[in-house]
């Protein structure tokens, strides 16, 4: 007869785990568990229904407890799209805090990051500004999890001296903001939404065009008055001299922030125990500080 300790279902990650920091306190209650079925007694009999009733909570008792200090002299490797630098650093400075897992995240826009993985073949995660961004680099792809909305905007200077209120107004702009549309995930929807909206053309024509590297450099021109407008992120307009346009013009064009776990990963008891943080309630509120929605 087995116990159901025995017969408890795992997923890949708490297999990963279990076997990295919990296995030995796991397999030492599943074996008592089976012990005492195996005897005749009625107080054994008592003592396995109880094994058995626990199991699964006295495993994820030995997870939890044991994680922080496992983790202890481990490290991760992550990219990270560079318009997330903000709330990811903080991300990452928890779980370092909680863990003692020494996180090393490299930001920069999707193009630098898809030819680092490309030419390393290094790193643990991928945390790019959409899904898209990882069909180059899918073939090191493992599995991805969606974490937060990626919300494109359209932002003014404070005092909108070209009276800007929707997509089409754009057309009216000398210096529009966006993104580099061959390096940057909001770059290329910002050329999409201008060509959909039949402006993209005429804007190039007049030299009305100005490109950035990443989406908070948007932000900040416009709050230093160096431009009439842009397409960015909504969490990067935060400085003081910048606001958001209230419009529903951009609402198709919504990504998803996905966290790929890459097949270079180096240490994979750290990486599923980062993939279960990110699904805390602590990674979620610090995401949504910084003005991201839940996927």
């Amino acid at each position: 007869m087995k116990s159901s300790a025995l017969n408890h279902s795992y997923s890949r990650r708490d297999v990963i785990k279990l076997t990295g920091i919990a296995g030995a306190a796991l397999a030492g209650s599943a074996l008592f568990a089976g012990c005492s079925s195996s005897g005749g007694s009625a107080s054994a009999s008592a003592s396995a229904a109880s094994a058995s009733a626990s199991g699964s909570a006295s495993a994820a008792s030995a997870r939890a407890s044991a994680s922080a200090a496992s983790l202890t002299g481990s490290q991760l490797n992550i990219y990270c799209g560079a318009g997330m630098t903000d709330p990811f650093t903080e991300i990452a400075e928890a779980f370092e805090k909680a863990t003692g897992c020494k996180m090393n995240v490299t930001f920069a826009n999707a193009a630098q990051i898809q030819t680092q993985i490309d030419t390393t073949k290094e790193g643990d995660f991928f945390i790019a500004g959409s899904a898209e961004e990882l069909k180059p680099v899918e073939q090191y792809v493992q599995e991805s999890e969606s974490l937060v909305k990626h919300i494109p905007v359209i932002a003014v200077p404070t005092a909108n001296p070209k009276g800007i209120a929707g997509l089409a107004d754009l057309a009216n702009a000398d210096t529009l903001l966006i993104g580099d549309p061959e390096s940057t995930p909001i770059g290329k929807i910002a050329k999409k939404a201008l060509t959909d909206a039949g402006i993209w053309e005429g804007l190039n024509a007049k030299g009305a065009i100005t490109t950035t590297t990443t989406a908070p450099q948007i932000a900040t021109a416009l709050a230093n008055g160096e431009g009439d407008a842009g397409i960015v992120w909504k969490e990067n307009v935060k400085a003081d001299g910048a606001t958001i346009v209230e419009t529903a013009d951009l609402d198709s064009y919504v990504k998803v922030i996905p966290a790929a776990l890459l097949t270079s990963v180096a240490d994979e008891v750290a990486a599923a125990e980062f993939q279960d943080y990110l699904g805390t309630t602590e990674a979620q509120d610090i995401w949504k500080k910084y003005g991201y929605e839940l996927a």
